[in-house]
């Protein structure tokens, strides 16, 4: 792994280059944070449908099996929650709980403590594929940033976080949600 600093133009230099050109008032750090942030998104995501294409499943369906799992055993959170914690609609979240049902990765089960709600649980062969899933999806992320030096790495983690922080974007009060001590 490389671990001297990245240097050199990329292809937003070469945009904002020329807007300074054409319109220098649309030459914004904003603009280069925009396209920047857009651009690594896409190669994340390039990257991730890769893996997850080769298991047969959506990146929907990978969201919902990885955040049953990191709700620690017994691997289950209430319908609603769940499309809170994945910021799905609980439409959308229903149509993936039915096709991962269909699948046999997740079941449904009755609350015993209110008869209106039920819970959704990985069965174990969820469990098993979460964790494939989690490990594959890892393995090609580090293999994507080899080339990013760690201590790059580290601090655009640590931007990203203040910037998302300064937008507002703090975790929700979700019920359910565990809570780990500071």
């Amino acid at each position: 792994m490389n671990e001297g600093r990245v240097t050199g133009r990329d292809r937003v230099d070469e945009m904002i280059e020329a807007w300074r050109a054409e319109l220098p008032e649309a030459a914004t750090t904003q603009l280069e944070i925009v396209k920047r942030v857009g651009r690594l998104k896409a190669r994340i995501e390039t990257v991730t449908q890769s893996v997850l294409a080769g298991y047969g499943l959506t990146y929907a369906e990978f969201d919902v099996l990885a955040t049953l799992r990191r709700a620690g055993r017994p691997y289950r959170v209430k319908p609603g929650t769940l499309a809170a914690r994945l910021m799905l609609t609980t439409g959308g979240t229903s149509n993936i709980l039915q096709r991962l049902l269909a699948a046999g990765l997740v079941e449904r089960e009755p609350d015993p403590s209110d008869g209106r709600s039920s819970w959704v649980r990985l069965t174990p062969q969820g469990v098993e594929k979460a964790e494939e899933l989690s490990l594959a999806t890892t393995e090609a992320h580090r293999h994507l940033f080899a080339d990013v030096p760690e201590a790059t790495a580290r601090a655009l983690a640590d931007v990203l976080r203040d910037v998302l922080l300064a937008l507002g974007d703090r975790p929700e009060d979700v019920p359910g949600r565990r809570t780990r001590p500071a």
